[in-house]
């Protein structure tokens, strides 16, 4: 029988009784018992006893890196856990009643059940969302629209909606409406008769009428022509269109799921958008968000791909898990499948080291140049965080720079040309240190010398900030 939650207590709560005695809860009751039992098995949900004496935001963070695809629960009744949201999935208060927690449990159980049916991999609150919004949505023939950043996922999401619908064992087809001519869009989407255009020698069935009984994936719809939105809005209202070139009217039952990078208000006012179309497409929307704001998902994700490359998770240090979780992650899921890849091709099955994972962010410097716009923080903590990765991509750039320009110098010139880059370089980084540290240095009297909240200005992890100022005060 499958354990749904590991209890970490000194003794059995009242709540508890039920799970453990039927087989679906298991109880341990030291640190090291813990650590040993989550080291080949998989559980849904860990629950910690604050209370308990060996307990530790240290053991639940450690815990969290072994198996970040657990719902991290804490028996307390603080509301501060100290710990990051990506690793709390919630608070279970002293006084919980047996009814309370089991429907608690319960719904836990059943939305990580929903997201292992639609193949979503993760934790984070905006996952679960999404996942109970395609479980009502599927069922239907209501057409959806998702919204999400590039690499988010879209796609994924339009395939559990299709494969979770009566329409599941019909043709699902996907097309990129950016990456076509109007024209070849439109002969792509509703087909052509013979003699339509020059080498239109035989008639055609476009995507509608092939995927006849299935769906149909529009990505990138806010990319379609104003003309075509108007043929695409007939057969979301009608069913019915009209080939290239010809003058019969053709029929396909199909459900239209579409996806944008963009906010389409801003397109309809515009004028390029039609808002009859919207609000035809978006009777129901699934928003992705990207992997800078959905963290839970970035350990499992990362376990996952390694899973699929090699057969098994990777370990990772605590450094390298610090930098993947700080990371933007500016290309999402997609950015973080090459990370997989990469890290696969240099490391092989070793633990992941905050070196390898450093080097990577380094070399997506020219690609994540743009600074992020820091939201949820204060004015003054945002101001902070957009001035400290400024100074990071400063002296990230001048190194590359550096490198660049030997690259392209004759080797003749190698000698004179090295000891004056050496003597200017210097005095660059080091003077972009100084900046470095003296904002560190502010930071702290600002927080009255508090390091976790120096860090969460900084936007950077404790660990990373510790470093720093190791290495500063050994110069």
């Amino acid at each position: 029988m499958t354990v749904d939650i590991l209890f970490f207590t000194q003794e059995k709560h009242r709540f508890a009784k039920s799970l453990l005695s039927s087989g679906r809860g298991q109880l341990v009751t030291q640190a090291s018992e813990l650590i040993e039992v989550t080291k080949n098995r998989i559980y849904p949900v860990i629950l910690f006893d604050v209370s308990h004496p060996e307990y530790s935001e240290a053991l639940v963070s450690r815990t969290y890196r072994r198996l970040p695809t657990a719902d991290f629960w804490l028996l307390t009744n603080r509301s501060e856990t100290g710990l990051p949201e990506y690793v709390v999935s919630g608070i279970v208060s002293d006084d919980v009643t047996k009814s309370e927690f089991d429907s608690r449990l319960k719904a836990t159980l059943q939305i990580r059940q929903l997201l292992e049916q639609y193949e979503m991999i993760g934790r984070s609150e905006n996952l679960k969302r999404n996942g109970t919004m395609i479980s009502q949505a599927a069922p239907t023939n209501i057409s959806t629209l998702i919204i999400g950043p590039s690499g988010s996922g879209k796609e994924l999401v339009a395939r559990a909606v299709h494969n979770n619908s009566p329409r599941k064992n019909k043709v699902f087809t996907a097309i990129n409406c950016g990456a076509l001519t109007e024209s070849l869009l439109e002969s792509e989407l509703f087909g052509y008769e013979r003699g339509a255009f020059t080498g239109a020698v035989g008639k055609r069935e476009g995507i509608f009428k092939r995927s006849d009984g299935g769906t149909v994936f529009l990505d990138e719809i806010g990319e379609m022509s104003p003309g075509l939105q108007v043929k695409l809005l007939r057969v979301l209202e009608e069913g019915s269109f009209y080939r290239v070139g010809g003058g019969q009217l053709v029929r396909a039952d199909v459900r239209i799921v579409a996806a944008t990078n963009r906010e389409l208000i801003d397109a309809i006012g515009d004028g390029t958008f039609r808002e009859d179309l919207y609000f035809r497409l978006g009777a129901v929307r699934i928003n992705l968000t990207g992997l800078d704001r959905r963290k839970a998902d970035i350990l499992p994700l990362i376990n996952h791909f390694f899973s699929i490359e090699t057969g098994t998770a990777r370990l990772i240090s605590r450094g390298a898990v610090e930098l993947l979780l700080e990371y933007g992650w500016p290309g999402n899921i997609r950015q973080l499948k090459n990370f997989v890849s990469r890290m696969i091709m240099i490391g092989g099955a070793g633990e992941l080291s905050e070196t390898m994972v450093l080097q990577f962010i380094e070399e997506q410097g020219f690609a994540d140049r743009n600074l992020p716009v820091v939201t949820g923080k204060s004015a003054q903590d945002a101001e902070f965080q957009l001035i400290y990765q400024a100074l990071l991509s400063l002296g990230q750039e001048v190194r590359m720079l550096r490198e660049l320009i030997l690259d392209q110098l004759p080797s003749s010139h190698d000698v004179v040309v090295s000891d004056f880059q050496d003597d200017h370089e210097s005095s660059v980084v080091r003077t972009v240190e100084e900046m470095e540290r003296e904002l560190i240095q502010k930071t702290l009297e600002a927080v009255g010398g508090n390091r976790r909240k120096a860090a969460e200005k900084l936007g950077i992890g404790e660990r990373t900030l510790y470093r720093k100022l190791k290495q500063q005060s050994d110069e």
